[in-house]
């Protein structure tokens, strides 16, 4: 019987994200691509001693270790294209939160450095494995789209750790090109009131058709967390989110076990490929709409 090769792994950074990628490491489930990640330690700026015994282990260490195979990047928005450099220099595959850089250019580069080294790049996308999501995608799929609008509204964010607007709020912006495809900026604006730290940006697209699409980023102190949709297609319109049921893999254990397939090798190119490609462009969107915003 063939022997699976075990690929050690450290999590670097210990925010909610962190922790459920720790969790999610020491519970494999059953049978799964995922059990041949080991869990070796985590990385963290704070000093931790252990959590649910797992060791925390200096960055230096984790970047020379044999043991460490792979890293999962969960820190601050603007430490990504560091940590990711570092790891990929040092022989290490990579799995990172959304947005891998704040800079289209530093993507593609991160990007370019992983095929160099011959290493798996792998970009978070968890908000693709929801289930409300790929209700919402079924519901879309075959429709003729006439025009839409995706309204995001949640709390304050800082800019300076998590990124201009388009960037953090990239989870929307690839919803909207998984749903319609590629999508070209007509316009995008910016309102901004610093002393109630209020924000709102409003983007126009065109779909490859020609149909116009609205993305909103709003956010303020204690604003609720909302996501609203309304879409119009030939056939009728969509204007809420639809139901679906609880997931019994979360999303987190779902992208864990797409990493681990990647890592064996279970990922078609033509997947790959795919992947990179809705990643990046979805990256020089976002940096396009900062310009356009006069960032």
């Amino acid at each position: 019987m063939e022997v699976q090769k075990m690929f050690g792994v450290v999590v670097v950074g210990i925010g909610i994200a962190g922790s459920a990628r720790l969790r999610d490491l020491l519970n494999p489930l059953p049978s799964s691509p995922s059990e041949i990640l080991k869990l070796i330690g985590f990385v963290s700026r704070r000093e931790l001693g252990n959590i649910n015994q797992v060791n925390q282990i200096p960055l230096e260490d984790a970047l020379e270790s044999p043991e460490v195979h792979a890293a999962f990047i969960t820190t601050d928005n603007r430490n990504h294209e560091e940590s990711i450099r570092k790891f990929l220099e040092a022989g290490k595959h990579v799995l990172v939160e959304y947005p891998m850089a704040l800079s289209a250019a530093a993507a593609h580069e991160l990007w370019a450095l992983a095929e160099q080294k011959g290493k798996i790049l792998h970009e978070e996308h968890i908000e693709l494995l929801t289930e409300e999501y790929k209700q919402l995608r079924k519901e879309v799929d075959g429709k003729e789209f006439v025009e839409g609008t995706l309204h995001f509204q949640g709390g304050s964010l800082d800019e300076q750790r998590f990124g201009f607007p388009s960037f953090s709020g990239i989870a929307r912006l690839t919803w909207l090109v998984d749903l319609f495809g590629d999508l070209n900026v007509t316009s995008a604006t910016r309102e901004e009131q610093k002393e109630k730290n209020y924000s709102k940006m409003t983007v126009h697209f065109e779909t490859k058709s020609k149909s116009p699409l609205i993305w909103i980023e709003e956010r303020a102190p204690a604003m609720k967390r909302t996501k609203r949709i309304n879409f119009h297609f030939r056939s009728g319109t969509l204007d809420s989110l639809p139901s679906a049921p609880r997931a019994s893999v979360g999303p987190f254990m779902q992208d864990q076990n797409l990493f681990a397939r990647k890592l064996l090798g279970q990922v078609s190119q033509e997947e790959l490929a795919a992947e990179k490609k809705r990643i990046l462009r979805c990256l020089e969107l976002a940096e396009e709409i900062k310009q356009l915003c006069g960032h």
